[in-house]
Order: C-alpha cells, then sequence, then structure tokens
C-alpha cells in the first residue's frame, strides 16, 4: 500500500497556503523538490538587481533631489549637524563621504574643513554628483571633488581620511559588512566613522505609511532578514552591532527627532512623489489607475498630519559613530 502524506505549507511571498495531501511517496517526493525550489526562489536576494535598480531610480530622480535641497537641509539639518560633530570633523580634515547624494551635507564639511581640509563626495548615480559638483561651484567651495564609486569598493588609498560618514546612504549596502570595511579600511589610524539612518517604521511615518500601503496594494513580499531597505538598520542594537562586527569601536548612537516639515499635504506628496525614487519602483506592477488610487490613499493617511499651521510628520534619526 503506498505511503500517505500530509503537508502544509504557508508561502510568505504570495500570503497563500498550499495543501498537498495524500500523495504518494514518489508523488510525494516530486512535489517536495518543486516546492523547496519555489521557496528558494522567493527567499533568495538578488543583489545585483537591487543594486542595478538603486542605481538607476538615482539616476532619474537626482534632479528632483537637488531641487529639493532646501526642504532636504531643514528636515535633515540638526541630525546631519550631530553626526558631523560626532565625527569628530575639524580644520584641515580629509573627509570621505558615501552615498553624498546631491552633496549639501559635503557642502557643509567642506566649510568646517577650511581651505586646508578636503571633501571627496562619493555615489553610484554619476547625475546625482553632477548637481553636488554645481553646487559646490555655485557656493564658490573648491575643496571638494566627486567620484562615481560603489561604497562597497572603495578604489581609494587606505590610511589617507580623517572621517568617514555617510547620511542615509548605509540603508542601500546589500553587503554593509564590506561597505563598513572598506570605510574602515579608507581611515587613518583613530579616525572615525559617523552615519545616519532612519530608526524604525513607527517613527517614521512620512515613509512607512506609503511603502504599508503599497506594500499591501502591489502584494510586495515583506524584506528579507538582512536585506537593505529604508529601517533595516532602526531597531535597537542594529547599528551597533554592524559596526562591532566590521571593526570599529568606541561606537556610540543617538536618536534625534526631525520631523518633516511641509506646507501642506499636497506638498508633501509632491515632494516625495518627485524624490522617492523607492517608492515608484516598488509601484512597477501596478496600472497607471491603481497607482494614483495608492497616492490618494497615501494623501489621505497623510491628513492626520496637518494642521492650521501645517504639515508635520514624524520623523526619527539614528546618528551612530565609531572609531577605527
Amino acid at each position: 500500500m503506498a505511503t500517505l502524506f500530509y503537508l502544509l505549507l504557508v508561502n510568505s511571498k504570495f500570503n497563500q497556503v498550499v495543501a498537498v495531501l495524500k500523495l504518494n511517496s514518489c508523488h510525494r517526493n516530486f512535489v517536495l523538490i518543486k516546492l523547496k525550489i519555489q521557496m528558494e526562489s522567493v527567499s533568495r536576494f538578488d543583489s545585483a538587481k537591487y543594486k542595478a535598480t538603486t542605481h538607476d531610480q538615482w539616476q532619474e530622480t537626482a534632479e528632483a533631489w537637488y531641487r529639493w535641497s532646501p526642504t532636504l537641509n531643514q528636515w535633515l539639518g540638526k541630525a546631519t549637524d550631530r553626526m558631523l560633530e560626532m565625527a569628530g570633523i575639524i580644520r584641515g580634515y580629509r573627509v570621505l563621504d558615501i552615498a553624498a547624494g546631491a552633496g549639501s551635507q559635503s557642502m557643509t564639511i567642506a566649510k568646517k574643513v577650511g581651505a586646508n581640509g578636503y571633501v571627496l563626495a562619493t555615489d553610484i548615480s554619476s547625475n546625482i554628483l553632477e548637481y553636488a559638483q554645481q553646487a559646490a561651484h555655485q557656493a564658490r567651495i573648491d575643496n571638494i571633488e566627486t567620484k562615481v564609486m560603489d561604497g562597497e569598493n572603495l578604489t581609494l588609498e587606505e590610511n589617507s581620511f580623517d572621517a568617514v560618514i555617510s547620511r542615509v546612504g548605509l540603508i542601500y549596502f546589500p553587503n554593509l559588512q564590506k561597505a563598513l570595511k572598506e570605510m574602515l579600511g579608507m581611515l587613518k589610524p583613530g579616525g572615525k566613522i559617523a552615519a545616519l539612518v532612519y530608526s524604525t517604521p513607527e517613527k517614521n511615518q512620512f515613509f512607512s505609511i506609503p511603502i504599508s500601503i503599497i506594500q499591501n496594494r502591489a502584494k510586495l513580499p515583506p524584506p528579507l532578514p538582512n536585506q537593505p531597505g529604508p529601517f533595516s538598520l532602526g531597531a535597537e542594537g542594529v547599528i551597533e552591532k554592524a559596526f562591532s562586527q566590521a571593526g570599529f569601536k568606541n561606537i556610540k548612537t543617538e536618536y534625534i527627532d526631525s520631523p518633516l516639515r511641509l506646507s501642506s499635504v499636497k506638498e508633501c506628496l509632491k515632494f516625495e512623489k518627485e524624490s522617492f525614487g523607492a517608492l515608484h519602483q516598488m509601484m512597477n506592477g501596478l496600472a497607471e489607475a491603481e497607482k494614483e488610487s495608492v497616492w490618494l490613499e497615501i494623501e489621505n493617511e497623510f491628513l492626520k498630519f496637518e494642521s492650521a499651521s501645517g504639515f508635520e510628520a514624524p520623523c526619527q534619526m539614528v546618528a551612530a559613530a565609531g572609531e577605527k
């Protein structure tokens, strides 16, 4: 008599339950192999594809990110200043800025280090670095250089920088340990790293609400463990552990409230539509009408943050620093 086999499998990607009942041993083995292949394909994170997608989205949103620089500076200015303090940046320092974006923080650093100092702003997006260089030229800052470079593969002289900083950049690295070890290698003995990342979703509803709505409407799976993402380093102890594993010492973290303030909900929608390329990437599989419906749902959720004095949504940053 054939062996009977009972199996209940939960497929988290499609949020479905697959039941395989009363199979003989031969058929059972076939189904198990097929299910194993399916689940492995679901759980495998394609870092090369992710990196290419991230590159493309920043190439596309570079102009908008630059145009919204005044908003970014007002929003993240306080946290940026604290990050630079934790990096111990002083006049004459050589500073490496990883995932520098349009470079507003790079210019702040350039002013701090003075004419005898030097700032190298790196990013995987050539388009966004062109805006960083343009902004530095317009501000008549000549101690900034820009280079297109992947933070996981820094082609620079080791032990050549006094500080390395990254403002909301570490969350994009598929291989964070490789990136951090590259940064460690660039630092002189005693040099410091300092970074800003978002804390947890509930503390950053300006971003977590759109992400949650899009995930639900597009039927997207939750992030895999250790997968890069907006809140991948925000939980208590996560970034400290990452720094320690990479070889940094004297690690410190601080939580900094950084509410996003704009004139209205509609202005916030415009800001996120134009400059948050990740949200558009998440909606790639949706029809245009569905995308508009998603933005309307986000707008309705955001109304709770609007008052007579304007729009203010919660945001909390984690400033982390370590030493070589």
